[in-house]
């Protein structure tokens, strides 16, 4: 697999417990003052492409025709996704260095880094049948997906 990005861009998600438990509120303030001058170090740098928070109720598709849909994530407090950034950055160590600087790292939370592709490495894989799918039309591909 190619996991080579052309793009230029990274998705940092943050996982991790609740990290502002326990902290007074002279620490708490101090942390969100340090997480808010990285974010705008990073947003005056040209580095933030876009970043939210994430919920921490879901749903859970599997199974064939995604008929299976769960309440969801169950993952771990300290493995739940509680939000996200995309970020521009030289290269996969340049973005992992700049993860390193989270401020909260040091309550807890961990910070996946993980290069976001041009292209699904599936279709990297198969282009004569992407090929095929593109040379159909729309409508075509509609009715193939819902058989």
């Amino acid at each position: 697999m190619n996991t080579k990005t052309t793009t230029g861009e990274y998705m940092l998600l943050f996982r991790g417990p609740h990290w502002d438990r326990g902290l007074s509120t002279d620490e708490l303030q101090q942390a969100i003052d340090k997480v808010m001058a990285w974010f705008e170090g990073l947003n005056k740098r040209g580095k933030i492409k876009g970043a939210q928070p994430l919920g921490g109720q879901g749903r859970v598709v599997s199974g064939t025709d995604g008929r299976f849909v769960v309440d969801g994530p169950f993952t771990e407090t300290k493995e739940a996704v509680g939000g996200y950034l995309v970020l521009q950055a030289d290269s996969l160590d340049d973005a992992v260095e700049i993860a390193q600087s989270m401020p909260t790292l040091r309550y807890g939370i961990s910070v996946e880094v993980r290069p976001i592709l041009a292209e699904c490495p599936i279709l990297q894989r198969h282009p004569e049948l992407v090929r095929r799918a593109t040379d159909r039309t729309a409508e075509e591909l509609w009715v193939a997906a819902a058989a």
